[in-house]
């Protein structure tokens, strides 16, 4: 018979995260934060008109949310690019 403390631990060291994949969350982390950013302007606006300063608010969010992923993208294309060229 196992119990549900051994069925848990015999797996913990298979579940927990690389450090790759604690690397790649890191580098992701600026787009995630953005995006909540966009989302927190978004949710504000469910439940009433969104006025100018929401519109703004949501806008800029969007732009830094984009800006994010592409500077992911330019990292990510950069460290691929043979002879470390940028």
């Amino acid at each position: 018979m196992v119990t549900v403390q051994d069925a848990v631990t015999a797996f913990a060291d298979f579940m927990e995260p690389t450090d790759a994949e604690l690397n790649a969350i890191e580098q992701e982390m600026p787009v995630i934060l953005a995006d909540v950013d966009l989302l927190d302007a978004q949710i504000v606006t469910l439940d009433r008109t969104p006025t100018e300063v929401d519109e703004r608010r949501i806008r800029r969010a969007r732009r830094r949310a984009l800006a994010a992923r592409v500077a992911l993208v330019n990292r990510a294309a950069g460290a691929s690019l043979p002879g470390g060229a940028a």
